[in-house]
């Protein structure tokens, strides 16, 4: 299955609990750890969900640093 991937700069201390976010949505987005110094991670997120994902990002956005890069 073809995945829409984007990539986020994160506040790096909350990177474990943006991955156990998405796995609570299951099938909605998987999450990839890039750089964990810096805080960069992708989201590999199932075309037909785009929307709900996106969703949880902009919730994320509300409590600490999530940008796409």
């Amino acid at each position: 299955m073809e995945t829409l991937q984007k990539d986020y700069l994160v506040d790096k201390t909350q990177i474990g609990f943006i991955k156990f976010i998405f796995e609570a949505y299951e099938g909605v987005a998987v999450i990839t750890t890039l750089d964990p110094k810096e805080g960069r991670v992708r989201l590999s997120i199932a075309p037909d969900l785009a929307d709900e994902a996106l969703e949880i990002v902009q919730e994320l956005k509300k409590d600490f640093e999530f940008n796409e890069i």
